[in-house]
């Protein structure tokens, strides 16, 4: 084995990890973000997480990004540990199937349709059909799709190069020489573990250990314990993301590792005690690559037959090692970064706090307009640290966001993300009007100001209408209801119209004398408030809208929804318009 073997061994290490890290990626990008919706709606069964566990791990070519995932959503708050255990155990058995394709590359035969299983002879057709889907699509899951075929075909010469690098060792004594040593099982599960920790995937290093096979100088007795060791040291990644998040989430941590050495340690027990007495003859045979993925699936099946049942057991065990703190309450990050690792999880992650915002600022602004009719400090006190919350959502959100939108997303991630930039300026808004209502209810309540009958019953009206159109664009944009959200404009012109009105009121009133300068004053604040709440009421719903059609051009689409030929708009205004309208004859 020359220099140039050892370059070709390298050239294909980075091959294979390219094509991992581009398969990976597209997958979980084209996967969008159902993985993080079945996460929340299959955990609470064993099974269902066991089974969703390996579907995810199969989806996203990972079993360390799923883990990496997990110890993010914990750390968020978003699922418990328990709902964790399953999913880690289903991640390990997914990740056999790599072993599995890879192996494929060892079939000898002559029969056509067996040759063209092998991955070096599809997958240039794959890489070929990649590149014309993405050279024929500019977006869109076609375009993704010729990416993952294409991420397949760099994957798959990596792992030829790798082959073909490692020929020559057969004929090295020296070679032969070293492999003595990994005789002994516990050199083995140390090398395995080491090695899958320093290249961060154990897909890479099962790939070596199967060219390494094809030199005809690996047994049973050496494969065997380097399997189990590279099982253990794919959890190295999680172990240290785990670092500074919160105590459960280090957990998760703790509850992949000891999966792998509680079923190493159990292997080791009974197989290895097995070959003291029956001497396993087959320990001494060349294993084929084909075996070695036989190997992966048997020993990651057998520790999740065995471990399953004690979900429970596992977790009290990761409570032991990371003992409660009594004193300490719980902390969670808000959207954890670890999430970036899978962007439409943290896409739909960032989609509900938007919406846990977007609710606060509805009920923010409600407590301010109750204060209108009965000030307390209580409320008050409320509305203003309600408004903090507001603030700290739109900061950590719009930051989060951004360093998203960085990455490579799909359309409708790309869409959900600008409809979310759009839009939580406009209820960190709504939360500073009403903290303006708040001043304005402070005022009428300290200087006792009291308005004139018809003023009250305009202003009721108003508030009215104000309560419906914030009522209908939270409804909206939580439930993603683009029906809902088309009604919000006409109701807004309506809001608008009102508020002329009572303004045209106020005037007349003022020249007959029925009204003070004073209490105009306070009117016009009220009045100001309730037309920006209007306002971004209609910028968040046209932001939905547009956002949806992936056309952001808010005053083209207000001028067509306002245009005379709009008969949907027509109906609905006229309709607001009958339902909150001033009776004239009260002024």
């Amino acid at each position: 084995m020359d220099i140039f073997s050892i370059f070709t061994l390298c050239g294909g290490i980075a091959f294979f990890m390219y094509g991992m890290s581009v398969l990976s990626s597209r997958l979980e990008k084209l996967a969008g973000g159902k993985l993080e919706q079945l996460l929340k709606k299959m955990t609470s069964n064993r099974f269902k997480a066991l089974l969703l566990g390996a579907g995810i791990t199969i989806a996203m070519q990972s079993s360390t990004a799923v883990t990496v995932m997990l110890v993010g959503l914990v750390n968020s708050g978003i699922m418990e540990l328990g709902q964790t255990i399953g999913v880690i155990m289903g991640s390990n058995i997914g990740t056999t199937l790599t072993a599995w394709i890879l192996s494929l590359s060892g079939i000898d035969s002559d029969v056509i349709w067996l040759q063209l299983l092998k991955p070096e002879v599809f997958s240039p057709v794959a890489a070929l059909i990649g590149i014309v889907l993405r050279t024929k699509y500019k977006d869109g899951k076609m375009r993704s799709t010729g990416t993952i075929l294409v991420g397949f075909a760099i994957l798959m010469y990596g792992t030829v190069m790798m082959r073909d690098s490692m020929a020559p060792l057969a004929e090295m004594p020296q070679f032969t020489y070293i492999l003595t040593a990994f005789t002994n099982p516990f050199v083995g599960i140390v090398v395995g573990a080491v090695f899958t920790a320093l290249l961060h995937s154990s897909a890479a290093s099962v790939a070596i250990l199967q060219a390494l096979s094809r030199t005809g100088s690996i047994t049973y007795g050496i494969a065997l314990p380097i399997i189990m060791g590279q099982n253990i040291g794919t959890c190295l990644t999680a172990l240290l993301t785990g670092v500074g998040a919160n105590r459960n989430a280090r957990r998760v941590s703790i509850v992949h590792i000891s999966f792998n050495l509680i079923g190493t340690a159990v292997f080791m027990l009974v197989f290895y005690g097995s070959d003291l007495f029956f001497h396993f003859a087959f320990m001494d045979a060349v294993i084929q690559p084909t075996h070695i993925a036989l190997m992966h699936s048997i020993f990651n099946i057998a520790t999740t037959v065995l471990l399953l049942p004690f979900t429970k057991q596992l977790e009290r065990l990761a409570y032991l090692v990371i003992k409660e703190d009594a004193e300490e309450k719980p902390k969670y990050t808000f959207v954890d970064p670890l999430l970036l690792a899978t962007p439409s999880v943290a896409i739909a992650e960032c989609g509900a706090k938007t919406v846990e915002m977007a609710k606060l600022a509805e009920s923010t602004l409600l407590e301010a307009l109750r204060l209108l009719e009965n000030y307390d400090d209580k409320i008050a006190e409320k509305v203003r640290k309600n408004e903090d919350k507001l603030d700290l959502y739109e900061d950590r959100l719009g930051t989060m966001l951004v360093k998203i939108s960085s990455k490579s997303l799909s359309q409708s991630d790309s869409r959900s993300i600008s409809k979310q930039l759009h839009t939580i300026g406009d209820f960190e808004r709504i939360g500073d009007h009403a903290l303006n209502l708040l001043g304005t209810a402070k005022e009428i309540h300290e200087k006792s100001i009291t308005f004139s009958g018809s003023a009250q019953k305009e202003i009721d009206t108003l508030l009215s209408a104000l309560k419906e159109i914030l009522r209908i664009t939270i409804q909206a944009f939580s439930e993603n209801d683009l029906h809902l959200a088309s009604k919000v404009e006409p109701l807004e012109q309506v809001i608008d119209l009102l508020i002329t009105e009572i303004k045209s009121n106020h005037i007349d009133r003022l020249q007959k004398g029925d009204c003070t300068i004073e209490f105009g004053f306070v009117l016009s604040d009220l009045l100001t408030n309730c037309e920006r709440v209007s306002d971004h009421c209609s910028n968040i719903a046209v932001a939905q809208i547009e956002t949806a059609q992936n056309a952001y051009q808010a005053h083209k689409y207000l001028n067509s929804v306002k245009s005379k030929n709009n008969a949907e708009f027509n109906a609905a205004y006229h309709a607001y318009q009958q339902q909150y309208q001033i009776n004239q004859e009260s002024v």
